[in-house]
């Protein structure tokens, strides 16, 4: 499959699942755009920028089959299975369409890309579909897709929390006193995509897996100030490195695969060298959590789906579902109160031929499996949460228990506690909530809506907002998406500016929750003791 990223975007939009908005589209409404539209959408007037966004490419299930062109989804589990078998190593090439506009030493400024923010608690901008490519001397190449929060013109983090090859390799660098040099190749086809997305073992190219994905090389360029390669048609690489700052810096909030809103982590902090780009570069966004979701789940068949945490409350919904047949699952919403949920189990168990129960939170939708699933997977931990009586009274019409003559059967009657548990903070549950999604409407767009085009602030008007705006976060800290909206008489490039003027100047930092707020004040998150 030769197929690159450009022509992806023609198949899609040929099939109809991609639709392009021509008009000026604020860059605070992409997300939330993106969450409402049947279709991937691709901005060409994004205020403000100069370059183009596109996301929601692989965000249904038809479109991940279509990246990987394959007929169905089981077909995409299959042919990665092959591609980790039989790795096809990548290839060098001399040149790269990004080789048009080569930007260094001032002139690299990550405020001209169009990097959206997606949902209310965000803590900034995220680079989120930048394949991150790293080498150790003594393991190889590696590579992956990490968050990156823009913090500054050429400053951002990488979300390296959990414990992977990449965060081996910047940890051995830092442990050197060393930076970790890295390229962000963004814009890229899905394939590729996939193959850094899966989990290789120590040692393993993933490259080398998109290339068994592809039945050909990928084709690799040579960075010029790292010594690394990027992914030679990308649309925009990133050259760069992983300073030696240690898991010291606040990075987050961002909503997570699970639908979830994610924490505040620590995270090392990366400097950006250069920026290399096609002449008419596109922006890739990918938009959480589906299109993490849709792509990384045949990497994930393997392991196991752990069920997090429970409890329980007063009774609100029952659903006798019709997949029990109506007399063997029920599904219970209930007002928790610690302990309640056990007791809601052990009671509705008891109650004539009920075979299986699920209990979940009044925030669950007990008529939609979906929900109750969704509870199941994020609020239950199996060895204490699943509940099983052997040798219970039971239906004789059961087929999976004994038959025959003179035969009373018994069974097993099992309950799950999907619901949130004591001692979880309950922001831990926030849901992903798009910014804007009241006022920015899809269909308004489809009909031609347009959305004010404001001027760019000078470096003055810069120093000014960011005074007005440590002033507002020395009172009280504030998610960046509520900044954005109050001083929305100004573009987002210069809030975000004025943003990164703070930064600069060390006077910008975070609170537990991720909300903007004056660095050394009361409110300010402390970093981990080392």
């Amino acid at each position: 499959m030769k197929e690159d990223f450009r022509q992806f975007l023609d198949r899609l939009r040929q099939a109809g699942e991609l639709v392009d908005l021509h008009q000026p589209v604020d860059i605070r409404h992409i997300a939330t755009l993106v969450d409402q539209a049947e279709t991937a959408l691709f901005f060409h007037n994004v205020i403000g920028y100069d370059i183009p966004v596109v996301s929601g490419i692989i965000r249904s299930r038809e479109r991940a089959i279509m990246s990987m062109g394959c007929e169905t989804y089981r077909e995409i589990e299959d042919r990665l299975q092959r591609a980790i078998s039989n790795p096809i190593a990548a290839k060098y090439v001399n040149a790269s369409p990004a080789d048009d506009i080569f930007l260094v030493g001032d002139d690299v400024d990550l405020y001209k890309i169009p990097i959206p923010m997606s949902s209310i608690y965000d803590g900034g901008p995220m680079i989120t579909a930048g394949i991150a490519i790293t080498r150790d001397a003594e393991f190889g190449l590696n590579s992956g897709i990490y968050r990156m929060i823009v913090k500054e013109r050429n400053l951002t983090g990488i979300d390296l929390v959990t414990p992977n090859n990449m965060r081996m390799f910047a940890q051995r660098a830092f442990e050197r006193g060393e930076p970790l040099p890295v390229s962000i190749s963004i814009g890229t086809h899905p394939i590729e995509i996939t193959g850094a997305g899966y989990r290789a073992p120590l040692g393993v190219d993933e490259m080398a897996i998109a290339g068994g994905l592809r039945g050909a090389p990928v084709e690799l360029a040579r960075c010029r100030t790292i010594d690394l390669p990027c992914i030679a048609n990308a649309e925009i690489v990133l050259e760069a490195e992983i300073l030696p700052t240690g898991w010291t810096f606040p990075e987050g909030r961002f909503g997570e695969f699970t639908r979830l809103m994610g924490g505040l982590h620590w995270n090392p902090l990366v400097r950006i060298k250069a920026i290399a780009m096609r002449k008419y570069p596109i922006y890739y966004n990918l938009h959480m959590p589906w299109e993490n979701t849709w792509l990384a789940a045949p990497t994930r068949y393997a392991a196991i789906r752990q069920a997090l945490k429970t409890a329980g409350v007063v009774v609100k919904d029952i659903n006798v579902t019709l997949g029990g047949c109506a007399f063997w699952h029920a599904v219970i919403s209930i007002k928790k109160q610690p302990g309640e949920a056990k007791n809601t189990l052990l009671a509705a168990l008891s109650v004539m031929d009920l075979k299986h129960v699920v209990v979940v939170d009044d925030d669950i939708d007990v008529f939609d499996p979906t929900e109750v699933e969704w509870a199941i997977a994020t609020r239950v931990q199996g060895d204490r949460d699943i509940m099983i009586v052997s040798n219970a009274r039971a239906k004789p019409l059961d087929p999976s228990l004994q038959q025959g003559f003179g035969v009373v059967p018994t069974g097993a009657k099992v309950g799950i506690d999907a619901t949130i548990p004591e001692g979880i903070p309950r922001e831990h549950y926030e849901r992903i909530t798009y910014a804007y999604a009241d006022t920015a409407q899809i269909e308004d767009y489809v009909k031609g809506k347009t959305d004010k085009v404001g001027s760019e602030g000078d470096e003055n008007t810069v120093q000014s907002l960011a005074d007005e705006i440590f002033a507002a976060i020395d009172k009280e800290p504030q998610y960046y998406t509520d900044i954005a909206e109050r001083f929305s008489s100004h573009n987002f490039s210069t809030i975000a500016r004025a943003l990164g003027h703070l930064h600069t100047t060390e006077r910008l930092w975070q609170d537990a929750s991720g909300r903007m707020c004056v660095r050394g004040s009361k409110f300010a998150a402390a970093p981990p003791k080392k």
